[in-house]
């Protein structure tokens, strides 16, 4: 059973480890004073740092050296590590499920606001990650043969997997892979995960490369998965009829076939997520055949991005005629993504 450690002696144990972790060399009580928040004399840090040695948790490799972690020092390490990523992946979980809810209700609400007030069709994306960073990933035993893969991407994406395995894997195991995993893809992005890293990765995961591929294409299903499965409100379709030039039959069949075309949808907010067009506004302006979808063509196409959190990002849109009011367009736009985004930072 581990002892029992004070928030002082955990702390000078983590900066002993993280210094250790960076140098590779042993850590004097010095060098610790200077990166603890504790205010501590080196006197004070020398004499915990002893009860640690007598504890077990660190070791003096040679006379008049400093400490270095041992195994046993890791693994508490490692068990608050892991215990507090857990505790961060079901906070983030469950404000994800909250903020979903009422990202859709905002949302149904927002592209009735807009089709209203201009008197076009309107549409409105979910939000949809960008940045493609690993955030976290974690590694659960569920039964003998199965494991869960939990990854959480920038903007708290979360895409589970269940991994078929002939054996149970042991706790050290576990432990191994998540520390290999979050310490190699940490932070970086699905275009930065090259052969080179994965053939290290799998190097170092002894019998358990199968395990790696699995999560690798998790990462990569994260990101298709989610642009492909993006989710797109439209309203007032029928505002086209309003509009002579819009309204001869074959015009607004084809128009009102494309607003029903999720996949068409969904293209029009890839191709408009870039500001090519906004001058960094975040306002983009398509008119006739600048248009992405050629059906459009006749139309004149308004958009905005609006930012739910680091690369997470949705688009609103106004379609109408060539000869549209475009002033009142960018202002209901521009306050209506202001209001997104007011709406849900305050629920972050």
């Amino acid at each position: 059973m581990e002892d029992e450690l004070d928030e002082r002696k955990l702390k000078i144990l983590d900066a002993i480890i993280q210094t250790y972790f960076e140098t590779g060399e042993p850590v004097g009580s010095r060098t610790i004073s200077k990166y603890t928040d504790l205010s501590l004399s080196s006197a004070t840090i020398r004499n915990e740092m002893s009860d640690l040695e007598d504890m077990g948790y660190i070791v003096q490799p040679h006379t008049s050296a400093g400490r270095i972690p041992t195994d046993k020092g890791y693994r508490l390490y490692v068990n608050h590590l892991l215990s507090e990523k857990e505790e961060e992946l079901n906070n983030t979980k469950e404000k994800l499920i909250s903020k979903t809810e009422k990202l859709e209700e905002v949302l149904k609400q927002v592209v009735k606001i807009l089709a209203n007030n201009t008197n076009y069709t309107s549409v409105v994306s979910a939000p949809a990650a960008y940045s493609n960073k690993v955030k976290f990933v974690q590694l659960s035993q569920v039964n003998a043969h199965q494991i869960l893969s939990v990854v959480v991407m920038d903007g708290n994406l979360v895409k589970n997997r269940i991994i078929e395995v002939e054996a149970p894997l042991s706790s050290e195991d576990l432990l191994r892979m998540n520390m290999l995993l979050n310490t190699s893809l940490n932070g970086l992005s699905v275009s930065g995960i090259n052969l080179g890293l994965i053939q290290k990765i799998k190097a170092q995961s002894g019998n358990f490369e199968d395990i790696i591929e699995q999560v690798l294409k998790t990462i990569a299903d994260t990101i298709t998965e989610d642009k492909d499965e993006m989710e797109v409100y439209t309203s007032g379709a029928t505002n086209i009829f309003k509009y002579p030039e819009l309204s001869d039959k074959e015009s607004a069949k084809e128009l009102i076939s494309t607003l029903e075309d999720k996949s068409s949808l969904s293209n029009l907010i890839k191709e408009t997520q870039e500001d090519k067009k906004g001058n960094g506004t975040g306002i983009q302006v398509y008119i006739g055949s600048e248009s992405p979808i050629s059906n459009m063509k006749d139309c004149s196409v308004v958009t905005a991005t609006y930012e739910l959190s680091e690369g997470v990002k949705g688009t609103i849109g106004i379609i109408g005629p060539k000869r549209m009011d475009y002033k009142n367009v960018v202002k209901n736009l521009t306050e209506l993504r202001d209001e997104i985004d007011k709406i849900l930072s305050d629920d972050s």
